[in-house]
């Protein structure tokens, strides 16, 4: 399937939801000079299309309580990747799962409450895994930049 088609104003419309994807159709409209009509048929086309895939919220994990956030690098026998990827993907603590090339399979990024929560993940859940064969284990101490999604 080829790529879908964007022009400067599907541009500045996906521009404009990444920064607020609140905004009205009508002001929508406004800040890039076309109809409501117009920019919800744009949406609508770039959602048909598969452009964009889900509006969400980005909830700061600080303010519900989530104190920690880790990176994992996790090393897999290849005959239970899937099966370990599929385990791991339906995990509440799970943000992000990767199967990436280099030393490790899968990268991942957790959030947990405390470190007693991180440290019953590694051993009751990771380790516990069969195929797993090494679990690299970084913790984050400061973020400086986060962006859902990526922009154009």
């Amino acid at each position: 399937m080829p790529p879908f088609e964007i022009d400067d104003l599907d541009r500045q419309i996906l521009e404009a939801l990444h920064e607020n994807a609140r905004i009205s159709y009508t002001d929508l409209g406004k800040m890039i000079g076309i109809s409501r009509v117009a920019v919800q048929s744009r949406i609508n086309a770039l959602i048909e299309g598969g452009v964009i895939e889900r509006f969400t919220v980005v909830i700061n994990p600080a303010k519900v309580g989530i104190q920690v956030s880790a990176f994992f690098n996790v090393d897999i026998e290849p005959q239970h990747l899937d099966q370990v990827a599929k385990e791991l993907a339906e995990e509440p603590a799970v943000t992000s799962l990767y199967h990436m090339t280099g030393p490790s399979t899968l990268h991942m990024h957790g959030i947990f409450q405390s470190n007693q929560e991180l440290q019953k993940f590694l051993l009751d859940k990771l380790y516990a895994m069969p195929g797993i064969s090494r679990v690299d284990c970084q913790m984050l101490l400061k973020r400086y930049k986060s962006r859902m999604g990526m922009k154009l």
